[in-house]
């Protein structure tokens, strides 16, 4: 898969993901309703126990985890995969100061545009995604 496409394949799916459970902006302090929500999406994205729940919970994001399931591989790059979607999904609280409104309407822009997405992310989010998109790269070829 060509990089440009592959990145542009992980975004979207990172896109839906993040908002399925759950304008660049410079990080906003949140509240603590939206602190303790933020880690209660970390918690559940990193856990593969507490991740499962939510997936059997929901069939979309269920559709949605057999995408990445897929698109990786293997369980450890479908664990790295969540973790580059709680990067991204902090990066989307604290750019957005924890706003609803201002949430779906990045990730709205980011399915229409995701390099614009991408400038939205923070550099170690981007250079994570870059990481991860290469070995997904290496590994179809």
């Amino acid at each position: 898969m060509e990089p440009s496409l592959r990145r542009r394949v992980v975004m979207g799916l990172l896109a839906t993901l993040v908002f399925g459970t759950a304008a660049a902006a410079p990080a906003q302090s949140l509240d603590g309703a939206s602190s303790e929500a933020l880690a209660a999406v970390l918690r559940m994205l990193q856990d593969p126990v507490a991740r499962g729940s939510a997936l059997a919970a929901n069939p979309d994001a269920a559709a949605i985890d057999r995408n990445v399931q897929a698109l990786t591989g293997s369980s450890a790059m479908t664990q790295e995969f969540y973790v580059l979607a709680g990067l991204v999904f902090t990066d989307l609280v604290q750019g957005s100061g924890g706003d609803l409104t201002r949430m779906r309407q990045s990730l709205a822009d980011g399915q229409r545009d995701p390099a614009g997405f991408a400038a939205f992310l923070s550099p170690s989010t981007l250079q994570y995604l870059h990481d991860l998109s290469g070995r997904i790269g290496d590994r179809k070829r």
